[in-house]
């Protein structure tokens, strides 16, 4: 019936619109990289309009009218809103939103794959965070550069020394991504970062299979997202003590280097202190690679499983030694400054350990720690919260024993709690998003929070198949490439107004204009840490596109993270959720 009175509403309409202006009109806020021709559409007009009709216009002739919303104030700023739903056009094409008095929108796109570059590239912006070797022009493009830091010739810092590796020993421990604008590498924060990563795979196997991005590797037989993870595993292994197990803090520098190009500084390079985020963060990475990569490359996988077991043994040990960069500078020289991911907190760590050690062995030890932390409050992943990947673990596990139905079970129910409470709260945000249920969402990193709460609800998508779920995760993927208070799509090189200047050493010294491709910034902060004047500094809207910003335009890997989860997984999940038909 709704089919009718759109077609009857388009035969009625003229095939121009009288007084039509040609005027851009930053106002009117969608997502840049355009719509599936069967999902929810809709546009978000940010200022007061008198008129209530809005405009779908393809080649200068009218395909579709509707009225725009109520008008509704947001929470977090002082933005007023009228959303203008066009989810009835399913016709492929390129069209521009027309609001009388307005103007009109950019042109954004219907298609069956609208979503497919967004995923590629946020996977391909780990190849430019790759440290030690040369970035050829063939996969790079005008970004390529030569190799980065070797890492071959790494001190053992005096915080981190013991009676094998003494102070100034040194150890090679080359590769690894970058892990933000800066140039040191982090095992905390790869943990969450490959965790996601791995999880991505698990969750969408043959979609991945058939996923290229164009790098060195993707002319072997092993899925590019994997091979993507490979060059950062290898790096883990060697921040692990092979005399006990344990793994070292970061690769560092004392210092953050300048804004400089990778291959230029030549300071000394450390590791730091061993600690029990490090090792456990570490024990669930290589755990969920052991079964992962087993079939591609098993005597990886093996080391992987082994490597997992020691760094379980070394965390016993030590179960809760903090990596304490400020005790450790009072005590050993250099000072290391660069950032610290000092987790004090080890439940969550435990966690996700015991449950990716328990998948992969079948080990009932690691079962009893799952169950010991199940009383503990669960919250959306950060890198210092990770308990929520051991539940997505648990629930994708195949074949497991009947001795964990209750527990699996208390895990879902609290999964789609979660993500219950998400949805209930969309539909009165001013922007109708999953994203800006509360002032908290607008953290340091809270485009992260967008992306990880539209991973949740994936995973409530994928335990029900209740359509709402991932409509709701297709909100914060509308959040993230453009329908937000800021008017732009926070990754790179992505939609006609993303970032320019992020705060990503490689892309302010390389001499190109655009930025390096497929990196998530951080979003709007209103801690505003940089000290950098923003022109707005509400909520929604403490964002600036300034290389210096790095409260609010930083990149890191742990960001990018569950953006290549949401957009690639809502892409392998299109036809099943109805947004595609069969072609």
């Amino acid at each position: 019936m709704l089919k009718n009175k759109v077609a009857l509403s388009l035969l009625l309409l003229p095939a121009a619109l009288p007084g039509y202006a040609q005027q851009v009109a930053t106002t009117i806020r969608l997502n840049q990289a355009g719509f599936y021709p069967y999902a929810p559409k809709l546009a978000v007009v940010t200022i007061p309009v008198s008129n209530n009709p809005f405009y779908i216009i393809k080649e200068r002739d009218t395909v579709f009218r509707g009225v725009l919303s109520e008008e509704k104030t947001s929470a977090w700023s002082a933005t007023k809103t009228r959303i203008a739903d066009f989810s009835a056009l399913t016709t492929a094409g390129s069209y521009i939103i027309y609001v009388p008095a307005t103007g009109e929108s950019r042109s954004f796109t219907i298609g069956n794959d609208v979503h497919r570059p967004v995923g590629i590239a946020s996977l391909k912006g780990y190849y430019y965070q790759r440290s030690d070797m040369p970035l050829e022009a063939r996969f790079a493009g005008k970004w390529h550069r030569p190799a980065g830091h070797p890492d071959t010739q790494v001190l053992v810092h005096a915080g981190a020394a013991s009676t094998v590796r003494p102070e100034g020993t040194v150890i090679a421990t080359p590769g690894g991504w970058y892990d933000a604008g800066d140039y040191n590498k982090y095992i905390v924060n790869s943990g969450i970062t490959m965790g996601t990563l791995l999880a991505a795979y698990e969750d969408f196997p043959d979609y991945f299979k058939q996923l290229p991005t164009n790098i060195p590797e993707s002319a072997d037989a092993i899925p590019d997202l994997l091979n993507e993870v490979m060059y950062n595993l290898r790096w883990m292994l060697t921040m692990q003590d092979p005399a006990d197990g344990g793994v070292y803090n970061k690769c560092t520098n004392a210092v953050f280097d300048g804004m400089v190009m990778p291959g230029v500084t030549k300071a000394p390079r450390y590791v730091v202190a061993k600690g029990t985020a490090a090792a456990l963060d570490f024990a669930a990475v290589t755990a969920q690679a052991a079964r992962v990569l087993k079939p591609f490359n098993p005597q990886l996988a093996d080391s992987c499983h082994k490597a997992a077991a020691k760094a379980w043994a070394w965390a016993k040990a030590f179960p809760s030694l903090a990596y304490n960069q400020e005790a450790l500078n009072k005590t050993y020289l250099p000072a290391i400054t660069t950032g610290p991911y000092g987790d004090k907190y080890f439940n969550d760590e435990w966690l996700w350990a015991a449950a990716e050690l328990y998948i992969t062995t079948r080990d009932p030890q690691y079962f009893t720690i799952v169950e010991q932390h199940m009383s503990d409050k669960v919250n959306l992943p950060a890198w210092a919260d990770v308990a929520m990947l051991g539940y997505y673990a648990m629930l994708r596990a195949k074949n497991l024993p009947a001795s964990t139905t209750a527990t699996v079970t208390f895990m879902r129910t609290r999964v789609l709690d979660i993500a219950n409470t998400y949805l209930e709260k969309a539909g009165s945000s001013a922007f109708r998003t999953v994203m800006g249920q509360s002032a908290r969402d607008f953290i340091w990193g809270s485009n992260s929070v967008a992306a990880n709460e539209g991973v949740l609800l994936l995973n409530a998508y994928r335990l029900t198949r209740d359509r709402k779920y991932i409509n709701g995760a297709l909100t914060n993927l509308d959040y993230l490439l453009g329908r937000n208070a800021t008017y732009y799509s926070f990754l790179t090189g992505t939609g006609t107004q993303s970032p320019m200047h992020p705060h990503h050493r490689p892309s302010v010294a390389d001499g190109i204009v655009d930025p390096v491709p497929g990196l998530l910034v951080a979003g709007p902060n209103p801690g505003m840490q940089d000290k950098v004047h923003y022109l707005f500094t509400a909520p929604e809207t403490a964002y600036i596109d300034h290389d210096q910003a790095y409260a609010s335009n930083e990149i890191a890997i742990n960001w990018n993270a569950p953006m290549v989860y949401l957009a690639n997984g809502i892409e392998a999940l299109k036809q099943a959720a109805g947004y595609v038909h069969k072609r």
